[in-house]
């Protein structure tokens, strides 16, 4: 079922571009991130602020240094993936994005990071739904956290065409600076607000290029302030639950993969634990969130996101409204 909302034909209108920062009390680095915004080479038409029931003042330093940001206060602290949900739906309904830039409070864009990632959409001869800066460490080296996925067994042509104009193939992307066409999410859905953290932002995009285009953009480099440089395999402790519950709802219950994709991303994950668990100083901890993210996730499913986002008005309401019309992200 279509939106109703009137797209403008995008070849012979400028793109409105909104950029949706997800905060929760790291106000100074959230500060620092809206600068960085206002100073795009390619001015943003809008930004969004959800700030996730901070306690350190950052939504109230958003409106102030930044009267023009849209600052969506929520009442409780939704996780990454609640205050995307939340943000990006925002973008396209209030602000009527074509394009919508996301990340992290901890992300600092360099000045031309959203340029190099319109001048690949423009070049490129297919248009992607979803484009991923280089994301960077504080000391200049590649985050390892925040590498795309490459695209696998890739055609010739469509890495041609990639590379050809300096972008590489991908099947998913972080929250970690990533542009999403707001067409392909009116198709495809939201980000699922009940993974709250950890592989939200692996089943987003890799639902929007289950049968889209996505593109990594080394010349966009977005700094990503960490407390450490970590790779996903690191010892998460207690957060270990959400990885293996969201996986297991990912694997059994998301649309993003296909059928053959699923057998290679479950050996993946498999082998990722295992490193995980072999590396860990506190593996009673990372065995109690293996034992009840199994649980949960073969025993539960993601609710609605006007389910799990209840009592956030008018956050809920227009969440219900927008995933009226799209297509369930569940199989």
């Amino acid at each position: 079922m279509a939106r109703a909302v009137d797209w403008p034909e995008l070849e012979n209108v400028k793109l409105r571009i909104a950029a949706v920062v997800v905060a929760y009390n790291r106000r100074d680095l959230m500060l620092e991130a809206l600068t960085a915004l206002a100073a795009q080479t390619r001015e943003l038409d809008s930004i969004v602020v959800v700030d996730n029931a901070s306690t350190d003042g950052s939504a109230d330093l958003a409106a102030e240094k930044y009267p023009s940001v849209d600052v969506v206060r929520l009442a409780r602290n939704t996780g990454g993936a609640g205050g995307f949900a939340v943000g990006i739906e925002r973008a396209i309904s209030t602000h009527a994005a074509d394009l919508v830039w996301i990340m992290d409070d901890d992300t600092i864009p360099s000045a031309t990071a959203l340029a190099e990632l319109l001048s690949i959409r423009d070049r490129h001869p297919r248009k992607p739904v979803v484009l991923a800066s280089r994301v960077l460490w504080t000391d200049g080296s590649d985050h390892p956290m925040n590498t795309p996925r490459r695209k696998p067994f890739l055609g010739r042509a469509e890495r041609a065409a990639a590379e050809t104009i300096g972008a590489i193939p991908v099947r998913s992307s972080s929250f970690v600076s990533t542009l999403v066409d707001a067409h392909a999410v009116s198709d495809s859905g939201l980000p699922i607000a009940e993974y709250f953290i950890w592989n939200d932002d692996f089943e987003f995009t890799a639902r929007l290029l289950r049968h889209g285009l996505g593109v990594y953009c080394p010349k966009s480099i977005v700094t990503h302030k960490t407390k450490a440089l970590a790779s996903t395999d690191v010892d998460p402790g207690p957060r270990f639950y959400y990885e293996v519950r969201n996986k297991l709802w990912l694997f059994r219950r998301s649309s993003a993969l296909a059928p053959w994709e699923v057998p290679l991303y479950i050996g993946a994950s498999l082998i990722r634990w295992t490193r995980t668990m072999l590396r860990s100083t506190d593996r009673p901890t990372l065995i109690d969130g293996l034992r009840r993210g199994l649980r949960d996730g073969f025993r539960t499913a993601p609710r609605p996101n006007a389910v799990f986002l209840a009592d956030l008005e008018p956050a809920t309401s227009d969440i219900a409204r927008f995933e009226g019309a799209v297509r369930p992200a569940a199989r």
